[in-house]
């Protein structure tokens, strides 16, 4: 019995350890977001813009963004690794990751017909 308690009490640290790792790298994504300037073109929330499509909640599955951030060739320009590290990178994606899914329409009073 004692091995079992064991065998949960590691596997609940592990689990709290991830989410405090994600914690931590989703709120330095944040301040990267902010510092490479994504903001000015996909919003603060990464709600999009005029100049930068919506990119939050729900961003591209990690290897899509990070492919594309590092090659693209449309009007965003590419983030190489010297300008924007894959740690950074990385970081950037939790935070988008863990941005809430706005309130459906229909929930909110002032939108309701």
């Amino acid at each position: 019995m004692l091995s079992v308690r064991v065998a949960l009490a590691a596997a609940a640290s592990s689990v709290l350890g991830a989410q405090l790792a994600f914690a931590a790298a989703a709120e330095n994504g944040k301040r990267v977001f902010m510092k490479a300037g994504c903001w000015q073109c996909h919003g603060t929330v990464g709600q999009g813009g005029a100049a930068g499509p919506r990119i939050a909640p729900d961003p591209l599955p990690y290897e899509g963004f990070a492919a594309f951030v590092r090659s693209t060739n449309r009007a965003m320009p590419p983030y190489r690794e010297a300008v924007l590290s894959d740690g950074d990178l990385a970081d950037i994606h939790a935070y988008l990751a863990s941005i809430p899914k706005p309130p459906a329409a229909d929930s909110l009073p002032l939108l309701r017909p």
